[in-house]
């Protein structure tokens, strides 16, 4: 099977790889090639940026999460455009757990054999960079590299001592950009505006892509993507009739999906129907609910006002539909929300507050779930992911918790997964692919139906 193919990978975080990535997509479009994107790693805020700019949906690419095979299965499957873009993660070989490449980009690229443009911050040196990328070429015996990106270059001159000094290691440069805070993309840490909904970001994301795209040897880039190994074939996954409704929150306080997740779940028989906790009256006829991470504390007081919606909600988790949610689901579903001295009351399905704090929580989880619930029918072992910057207080002393996690903060003492009734609401994302997730959801919800 080919696909034509390319990784960029950076030297560390914050070198650059959103806007090169972007750019490089950019630059490819121009050229007449549709790009399809994939994102190394268990993020959901760059792959907003490369949806936008390719207008395909952006997959994630995470070995802890989907396991290898899986993995690799869901990039050949998703491959349908004239190239594939995947954007690393982090630095190059920086896997879980420190020392170990498991989960790197360097992983990924090894599983989709892809080769990879290395993004060097050239901004505090000049002859060093040659040390810099003669270490990634050698740390690993095929570390797969055919290219080089000097990023943040300040002048002629620098990027002249760059070349020379690169020279002798015979590594292309493919692209040399220069340093220019204005070609940097806009931060959407902690809920600034979301690529759904915000046209002027888009605007701003293309506008930067096309500056930087222009520094780029696209000739290069597209003769390394066409020389990539073929593949074996996948046999795609099987549709099931669709046998039932789910209504998905989508707006700017809830966009945290997996695009997997979301085709595992059509994939089973379900018809997605989006709404909009914030601006929404009514939810969609459905026999199930998800709700996914985000940040409702930004538009916290939105929420609180949309009192119909809320009401409404509650109502349904009471009824026994069955309702997922994670994280900033997980958020809305508590009493309140308190975050810069003010107090957003939320559903209150749940008897605890949530309060938002300055420690970020960013771990990949490890764990068991011991009592089974919405969208598991067994006690099995599991891996996912977590990232907040919340902590829930006042828990009930009563609650259920259906995880119990031996790598991972949860909620409280490391249990993670709140039950009531039929609703599971966790701090941590799962990989519905991993289990029988989708398959069971759609099972309980075509259940309710039938009532």
């Amino acid at each position: 099977m080919k696909i034509p193919r390319i990784v960029i990978a950076g030297a560390t975080s914050g070198v650059g790889k959103t806007s090169i990535t972007c750019s490089i997509i950019y630059a490819l479009q121009k050229r007449g090639f549709s790009v399809q994107p994939f994102k190394v790693g268990p993020d959901y805020i760059d792959p907003g940026y490369l949806s936008s700019i390719s207008k395909n949906q952006t997959y994630n690419l995470d070995a802890w999460l989907m396991g290898e095979n899986q993995l690799f299965n869901s990039f050949t499957s998703n491959s349908q455009s004239n190239v594939s873009v995947i954007e690393g993660v982090m630095g190059y070989y920086d896997g879980f757990g420190g020392d170990s490449n498991f989960a790197s980009t360097h992983h990924v690229a090894s599983l989709t054999k892809s080769h990879v443009l290395l993004v060097l911050d050239a901004s505090k040196t000049s002859r060093s960079i040659a040390a810099t990328a003669l270490g990634f070429l050698k740390f690993h015996r095929n570390s797969r590299i055919a290219g080089i990106i000097l990023n943040k270059i300040g002048s002629k001159k620098h990027e002249l001592l760059c070349k020379s000094a690169l020279e002798p290691i015979k590594i292309p440069i493919i692209g040399v950009v220069p340093k220019n805070p204005l070609l940097n993309m806009p931060s959407r840490h902690l809920g600034l505006v979301s690529t759904l909904e915000s046209k002027n970001l888009k605007i701003q994301i293309r506008k930067i892509s096309k500056i930087i795209s222009e520094y780029f040897d696209v000739n290069q880039i597209i003769k390394i993507a066409k020389t990539s190994t073929d593949l074996n074939k996948k046999l795609k996954p099987v549709h099931k009739k669709t046998k039932t409704t789910i209504a998905v929150a989508l707006d700017t306080s809830f966009n945290f999906y997996y695009q997997d997740n979301l085709e595992a779940l059509r994939r089973e028989g379900a018809n997605l129907k989006f709404f909009s906790p914030v601006k929404d009256k009514k939810i969609p006829k459905c026999d199930g609910l998800y709700i996914g991470g985000g940040f409702p504390e930004i538009l916290g007081d939105a929420l609180e006002k949309n009192q119909i919606m809320k009401k409404l909600i509650k109502k349904l988790s009471e009824d026994n539909l069955p309702i997922y949610a994670e994280c900033g689901g997980l958020m809305y579903l508590t009493k309140s929300i308190l975050s810069e001295n003010k107090k957003y009351k939320m559903i209150g399905l749940f008897d605890a507050e949530t309060k938002m704090t300055k420690k970020m929580r960013l771990n990949y989880t490890k764990g068991k779930v011991t009592m089974k619930n919405t969208i598991s029918d067994k006690l099995h072992n599991f891996q996912g992911h977590e990232f907040h910057y919340s902590q829930l207080n006042s828990v009930a002393s009563d609650s259920k918790f259906a995880y119990s996690l031996e790598i991972g903060e949860g909620i409280k003492n490391h249990q993670d997964g709140l039950i009531q009734d039929n609703t599971l609401a966790s701090y941590g994302h799962l990989y519905f692919d991993s289990s029988n997730y989708a398959e069971i959801f759609v099972k309980n919800c075509l259940n309710y139906s039938k009532r």
